[in-house]
């Protein structure tokens, strides 16, 4: 039986019905054409639907989207302001942080996160935070340098 949530996803509220065995992931992928969660595993072990929900980075995957009613939720969507990407998504796209992009959301959430609370994290901090985010492709060296990169690009911004 559906019932009627609000959402507010990336600043903007949303009024949709549901069903209360959805997921979070569903519902921003089918419901609200926000696709920049991947669906893979499932299972909560790859990070690839990694969003941030009150700036905790959470496997979408797992979340039943009555548990993420009313609250700030925020996807990679969201992070481009006014024309102008994140640092993280510019410094993963200058150093090729990315081979098929598949994991690319997730890393740049899990470090968003990360960046938020720990602005000059160490390189094993930067590998603890993005412990829960899986990439096939990459040796992850090319992330975590885009990580520490832009923590200074966010620090010269200041």
């Amino acid at each position: 039986m559906s019932q009627a949530i609000t959402l507010n996803v990336n600043g903007r509220k949303y009024e949709l019905p549901v069903e209360p065995h959805w997921t979070l992931q569903f519902v921003l992928r089918e419901k609200l054409d926000l696709t920049g969660s991947k669906r893979s595993c499932e299972d909560g072990d790859c990070g690839a639907c990694t969003v941030l929900i009150e700036g905790t980075p959470i496997n979408a995957c797992m979340t039943l989207i009555m548990d993420a009613r009313d609250k700030e939720i925020e996807t990679i969507e969201g992070l481009e302001e006014n024309g102008q990407l994140h640092p993280l998504q510019e410094t993963f796209y200058e150093n090729a942080a990315s081979q098929c992009g598949f994991c690319t959301p997730g890393m740049i959430m899990s470090a968003k996160a990360l960046l938020e609370h720990e602005p000059s994290p160490s390189t094993e901090q930067v590998q603890h935070a993005l412990s829960g985010n899986l990439c096939r492709c990459t040796g992850y060296y090319k992330i975590i340098e885009s990580v520490l990169e832009a923590s200074e690009k966010m620090a010269d911004r200041r």
